[in-house]
């Protein structure tokens, strides 16, 4: 054991969630430490996209230019069960990039910070009383570690809040006895970046292709371009059904579904169960990402929601530590239903993808009505997160809404601010559809969140008081 020191904040887990949460509390000048059970990235492409709102977040802190400079592509069209959305009514798109240059791009910003990532750092014991956390780490059995001059054995980490970003097989989670409720996995399939024998026949870069059901034994596999001659493929048939989740993919396996595949980057399994934390805190412990909710990837929110749990938490975290008893608790209960109704979507969208002859007919119907402007502009704010309203105090259209067109740089500190009347002038009515506003002024707070508006509801200094 060496020494034990003392941080505001621990989070645990290094994987995009807990980068930019790490993020968000430095900014707000948390003393914070990121605990990571791997000893390096993996450089595994994983998640491949940042819905509309996810970029929309990483703007307001202006980190989205630099990752958009590490992006294969602007993808204008998310998906629904693979049939495709147009986010152009939302005047808005996706972009595609592999999660784990995301992840390269947070890490380095938090070392330019003077942020801690200890690497090779597993969680091993909570202990969490009211006001104190201690969490005791050690080098992963048979694991590589990188050590540091004050982390030579095992460590006991001391803070006021430990964040739980660990995955969906959160060993935080575990070791407080948390109940995980939800549904277990009724399918598996496999995800992998390949190259190509044939690549000249596969499609190009930028294009969007939909899952394949014609496969005599129901097979269901796809190939996406990703860059550099590299393809993404998904195979769920039944072979995929009798292997193990911890069973290692082969090239033979691929090739059995897609003869094309010449070799394998990287390779893993998934499923579609579907689980969620019932609280998301546990007194002085949280939960985000997938340590508070798992579910299917179909339609590419997994990576979204939880950087926007850390984008709704992290600020909330340095209110409480400096004296804000109550913002805290806002977390679950603005969170909870967003991961919630993800979970229902994906979980809708998988009956979709069944190979059976009656889905085939549901799904056909179902094509057929996305290609309705109203179904579409309402399926694709579901799945980017564009339409999503936290509710607060008050009734005004505008509350718990995140501000159309407002100005980027004005929450790149971090911090909430005041629009006054004369400075809404800029942001005209028809940017929110179905309703205009006047000249209110506005709170706007760090997530970019309208949590106030001068409507008569309550004194600014009220609003001050709960946000700030």
């Amino acid at each position: 054991m060496t020494g034990t020191p003392s941080y505001e904040v621990v989070v645990a887990g290094g994987g995009p969630t807990g980068l930019l949460l790490a993020n968000e509390l430095a900014l707000a000048g948390v003393s914070t430490v990121v605990v990571e059970r791997l000893a390096a990235r993996t450089g595994q492409s994983k998640a491949l996209n940042l819905q509309p709102r996810s970029a929309q977040i990483l703007d307001l802190r202006g980190m989205l230019e630099p990752i958009r400079k590490r992006a294969i592509d602007e993808l204008p069209a998310g998906h629904f069960a693979g049939i495709e959305l147009d986010y152009a009514p939302w005047g808005e798109h996706q972009i595609g990039i592999p999660q784990a240059r995301v992840e390269e791009y947070l890490e380095r910003r938090l070392t330019e910070r003077g942020v801690p990532v200890r690497r090779g750092s597993a969680v091993v014991a909570v202990d969490a009383g009211p006001d104190e956390v201690v969490v005791r780490t050690e080098a992963p059995t048979g694991g590589d570690r990188i050590d540091t001059a004050d982390d030579t054995g095992g460590t006991e980490l001391h803070c006021r809040y430990l964040v739980a970003c660990d995955g969906g097989r959160s060993t935080v989670r575990s070791l407080l006895g948390l109940r995980f409720p939800g549904r277990d996995a009724r399918m598996s399939a496999v995800v992998a970046d390949v190259t190509l024998t044939e690549p000249d026949g596969a499609p190009a870069a930028g294009s969007w292709r939909l899952p394949r059901f014609d496969r005599p034994d129901g097979t269901v596999a796809e190939v996406l371009p990703l860059t550099d001659g590299v393809y993404r493929a998904v195979v769920a048939g039944p072979e995929q059904q009798t292997l193990p989740r911890e069973a290692p993919v082969t090239l033979d396996e691929l090739r059995r579904a897609l003869p094309a595949v010449a070799t394998i980057r990287w390779a893993s399994r998934f499923t579609d169960a579907s689980r969620q934390l019932e609280r998301y805190r546990h007194g002085q412990v949280l939960f985000a990402g997938d340590a508070a909710h798992i579910h299917s990837p179909t339609g590419g929110q997994g990576l979204n929601l939880g950087l926007q749990d850390a984008f709704n938490l992290g600020w909330k975290i340095a209110a409480a530590l400096r004296g804000n008893t109550t913002v805290l608790d806002t977390y679950h209960a603005e969170r909870h239903p967003v991961a919630a109704r993800v979970l229902a979507s994906t979980r809708a969208q998988g009956v979709l993808l069944v190979p059976d002859p009656d889905v085939m007919a549901l799904r056909e119907l179902v094509t057929e009505l996305i290609a309705l402007p109203a179904a579409n502009r309402y399926l694709a704010g579901l799945v980017s997160g564009l339409e999503l309203r936290y509710e607060l105090p008050g009734g005004h259209p505008l509350l718990g809404r995140a501000l159309p067109d407002l100005d980027p740089t004005l929450l790149h500190a971090g911090r909430a601010v005041v629009l006054e009347a004369g400075e809404r002038a800029r942001y005209p009515g028809d940017q929110v559809p179905g309703y205009g506003w006047g000249d209110e002024a506005l709170l706007v707070r760090p997530d970019g969140r309208v949590g106030w508006v001068d409507d008569g509801y309550e004194p600014l200094a009220d609003a001050l008081t709960r946000w700030t």
